[in-house]
């Protein structure tokens, strides 16, 4: 339709690209964009700033720069709205630099300019943020909620506690955006007094985002009826919420009201996402109920299989290995199509459990040839395995790989078995010299394990000395 018509203005043009680009069809938009150029018609300044939010979303950085020259030919750049839409463009394209020198050209900035250049130094942990936003103030322009966030995000505590008076003196800590900003930095600063503030001092229920964080903080510290009073208090509990309540009991040692709040989250018609899967089928691995992790696997199959995602399979497989059912930790294994160093130390770990050390030594073959690196983890279940059968040869190599072919440090804990493995089953020697040989000083454990298996041999030593 637009093809047949006669005659083309600017407005036909732009009303053109700008379709193009809300379709999210960028790279449609700056054809048009060409087209245009080329009619002979001059754009205007919303035609460079829907050309240059496509190069944006698409990072095309040369065409950017392209346009950008264009812009300052034409005597754009001082344009509030050209010069956000570049200063956007380079922000998003991680040159600072070049943004800030946008916005220095911008003759009359509004707050979306002023954000843009805070977002970008904010992404960089700059404390540069805060002189931005004093400079935008004394600018006489308003900061928005959004303006003291970007602030908050990227300060030290000294900082944080300086923009939490300035949002009270200009009104905005009542704002949702804000307290939650303010209670997630100083939560992430541990300044766990200073997030708790905002439960005392406000008389209104806390909103879900703010509760959310305030809820994790209690269950950081082992507060679970704090979590559930804060609970009690939301209207409208959103996944997040329900996650953190149902773990606080998961943690607290309350599995079956772990399950009635997965009913009452499925009343509310509040869907459950991966994280309340995985706490679920953590505390069926914790009872050691196979029943139960069954019918919540089947659950899953049958309403919400999209769930069932590399994260949500890992606790599956570990569940089923620790309740006894190897097979479905298999089965669930060779059904993946994308598995991680997770994935392969679950299976490991559970065909170890179960005695099949061989098969596991097999499968941390296949993870290294599939390229995917070991970590310490992983040695952990495959030395494991190789303890539970007395495969004493093969772990001491894979103990011998660890860090000169794999690049892994081995820790307190692969020494524990790699001596439980060489003094368990007769090695007295090695296991005494492999003690000795530590980087760090041995703990009372390595040797307790060392003397079980001299007591153990000397055991057998006179067992075969009265046969004789």
């Amino acid at each position: 339709m637009f093809e047949d018509v006669p005659v083309k203005d600017v407005v036909s043009w732009n009303t053109m690209v700008g379709a193009m680009a809300k379709i999210e069809r960028a790279d449609r938009a700056l054809v048009v964009f060409r087209k245009m150029c080329v009619s002979g018609l001059l754009p205007n300044d919303t035609s460079y700033v829907s050309a240059l939010s496509c190069c944006t979303s698409q990072q095309f950085r040369l065409l950017g720069e392209s346009i950008h020259a264009k812009v300052i030919q034409k005597k754009f750049e001082s344009d509030v709205y050209v010069g956000s839409a570049l200063l956007d463009f380079y922000v998003k394209c991680d040159r600072l630099d070049d943004a800030h020198v946008c916005f220095d050209e911008i003759s009359e900035k509004n707050v979306v300019s002023w954000n843009t250049l805070m977002l970008g130094y904010s992404s960089k942990g700059s404390s540069y943020v805060i002189t931005l936003l004093q400079q935008m103030i004394h600018s006489g322009c308003l900061p928005t909620e959004f303006s003291f966030s970007i602030a908050v995000k990227s300060s030290g505590l000294l900082e944080v506690l300086q923009l939490h008076s300035l949002s009270i003196k200009m009104g905005y800590i009542d704002n949702d955006y804000v307290s939650s900003s303010f209670i997630s930095s100083y939560a992430k600063s541990s300044s766990v007094d200073d997030a708790l503030r905002f439960v005392t001092t406000n008389d209104m229920p806390l909103p879900v985002v703010a509760s959310n964080m305030i809820a994790n903080i209690y269950n950081r510290n082992g507060q679970f009826d704090k979590t559930q009073e804060l609970f009690s208090d939301l209207e409208n509990p959103d996944t997040v919420s329900w996650n953190i309540l149902i773990a606080a009991c998961s943690r607290n040692g309350d599995y079956e009201e772990v399950f009635e709040l997965l009913g009452h989250m499925r009343m509310a018609r509040v869907s459950p996402d991966r994280y309340t899967y995985v706490s679920l089928f953590s505390v069926c691995t914790k009872l050691c109920n196979l029943g139960l992790g069954s019918s919540l696997h089947g659950l899953i199959i049958k309403t919400d299989f999209k769930r069932c995602d590399t994260f949500v399979c890992n606790i599956m497989i570990d569940m089923y290995g620790k309740c006894g059912s190897l097979a479905s930790s298999i089965k669930i294994f060779n059904e993946m199509t994308t598995k991680n160093v997770i994935t392969w130390t679950t299976i490991v770990s559970a065909l170890g459990l179960h005695g099949y050390a061989h098969e596991a030594l097999e499968k941390f073959k296949e993870m290294d040839m599939n390229g995917i690196k070991p970590d310490k983890v992983v040695f952990v279940a495959v030395l494991s395995a190789c303890r539970h059968v007395g495969l004493v040869k093969e772990g001491m190599k894979l103990f011998g790989q660890m860090k000169g072919k794999y690049g892994v440090e081995p820790e307190m804990d692969h020494y524990l078995i790699a001596v439980d493995l060489l003094a368990r089953y007769g090695y007295l020697t090695e296991a005494e010299q492999l003690i000795t040989g530590m980087p760090f000083p041995p703990n009372a454990l390595i040797w307790r394990i060392f003397l079980e298996g001299c007591k153990k041999k000397r055991s057998i030593d006179d067992t075969i000395a009265l046969a004789s």
